[in-house]
C-alpha cells in the first residue's frame, strides 16, 4: 500500500503533483506528473503501460478470469512502487476501471485487491463519464479544432463524444479491439465471412452512438487509444513506436482503411513482426483498426489527429480539479 505519510507538493498556486490509473480491458496504463492548472500542462514523470487483458473472456462468461486478475493486480504492485517513490499520496490518486470491470459480475474482487495494493478506492466508471474524461485529456492542449469528434477505441468499448471546448453530447458502445476478437473467433488470418460479421457488428454499433452524437460533420476527428496510436505508427512507417511521433499527426481516411485491410489479411507472425507493434495488441489489432476505418466511413472525416493523450490525462487533471 502508497505510504500514508508520503511528502508531497502542493500547496499554494505552485504545480500539483498527482497519479493516474486507467485500467481498460485489453492494459493498465500509469501516469504520475506535474500540473499546472494556471498554464494548462502537464510535465511527465512516468508514463507507462502494461497489457494484462483484464477482459479476457467477460463477453462470454460475465465474469473476471483469476488468472486475468492476478495479472493485473500484479502490474498495480509495480505502480505502487512508482508512485511512492515519486512522493505521491492516496488522496492525489486516481484510479478508473473502465469496460471489462462495469460487465464483470465479481468486479467486488477487483476492488477490493486494488485498494489494499494502492490506498485508493478504484471507481468502476460509466461510459459517459469515460467519453468527458477522454475528451478532457485530448482536447486540453489543441488549439483551432473548432467542434471536435473524440473516439476513444478501447478493448471491450468505444466511446464517441462531441464538444467544442465543453462536452455536448457522449455515448459508449460495446465494440472494442479485445470483445470484438473474442466475440467473432477470428482465424489466423480472419475470413472473409468474419469480417464481414465483424463490420456488421460494428455497423450497428454506430448506429447506436449516431441515435446520441453525430457522427459526421465534425470539424475535427480525433482518435485516441492503443488501437489508432498502432494504426498511425504503421501508417507513417516508424521502425519504432514513437509517442512524439505519432502525437498529433495526421492519418489520411484512405490511409486507414489500407492499414487495417493490411492487417486483416496477415498472420500473426508477420503483424508481430511490424516495428511498431507491441506483442500484446498482435491478435487484436486487425479488430481495433476496422472500427476505424469504419468510424471514418461513417463520419465523412478526410483525417484522423492522432493523440498520445486521452482519458489518463483526463483523470490525471480531475484529480488537479479536486486539489484547487
Amino acid at each position: 500500500m502508497v505510504a500514508e505519510g508520503t511528502v508531497r507538493d502542493g500547496g499554494g498556486d505552485g504545480p500539483v503533483k498527482a497519479a493516474a490509473i486507467d485500467c481498460g480491458t485489453n492494459s493498465i496504463r500509469l501516469l504520475i506528473a506535474d500540473a499546472d492548472p494556471a498554464a494548462g500542462a502537464l510535465k511527465d514523470l512516468d508514463r507507462r503501460m502494461e497489457i494484462v487483458r483484464l477482459g479476457q473472456g467477460v463477453d462470454r462468461t460475465g465474469r473476471l478470469a483469476p488468472e486475468a486478475l492476478a495479472r493485473t493486480l500484479e502490474a498495480c504492485r509495480r505502480y505502487a512502487g512508482a508512485i511512492e517513490a515519486h512522493g505521491v499520496t492516496p488522496d492525489r490518486i486516481r484510479f478508473a476501471a473502465t469496460s471489462a470491470t462495469r460487465d464483470a459480475e465479481n468486479r467486488a474482487d477487483f476492488v477490493a485487491g486494488v485498494r489494499d495494493i494502492l490506498g485508493t478506492e478504484p471507481e468502476v466508471i460509466t461510459g459517459m463519464e469515460e467519453a468527458a474524461l477522454s475528451f478532457t485529456g485530448a482536447t486540453r492542449e489543441l488549439t483551432g479544432a473548432g467542434t471536435a469528434l473524440v473516439v476513444d477505441i478501447g478493448g471491450g468499448s468505444t466511446e464517441f463524444v462531441l464538444g467544442n471546448r465543453e462536452v455536448s453530447a457522449a455515448r459508449s458502445v460495446d465494440i472494442g479491439c479485445v470483445r470484438l476478437t473474442e466475440r467473432h473467433a477470428l482465424a489466423d488470418p480472419p475470413t472473409a465471412d468474419q469480417i464481414a460479421a465483424m463490420t456488421a457488428d460494428i455497423d450497428a454499433a454506430l448506429d447506436e452512438a449516431g441515435r446520441s452524437v453525430a457522427l459526421a460533420g465534425a470539424d475535427t476527428l480525433v482518435g485516441l487509444a492503443g488501437s489508432v496510436t498502432t494504426v498511425a505508427g504503421i501508417a507513417l512507417e516508424l521502425p519504432a513506436y514513437d509517442p512524439a511521433a505519432i502525437h498529433h499527426s495526421r492519418i489520411p481516411a484512405a490511409t486507414v482503411r489500407a492499414v487495417s485491410d493490411r492487417l486483416l489479411t496477415a498472420s500473426h507472425a508477420e503483424r508481430a513482426a511490424i516495428p511498431v507493434m507491441h506483442p500484446g495488441r498482435t491478435d487484436v489489432i486487425g479488430a481495433g483498426a476496422l472500427i476505424l476505418a469504419r468510424i471514418m466511413e461513417r463520419s465523412g472525416a478526410a483525417e484522423v489527429i492522432v493523440s498520445e493523450h486521452d482519458i489518463l490525462d483526463g483523470l490525471l487533471w480531475s484529480v488537479v480539479e479536486r486539489a484547487s
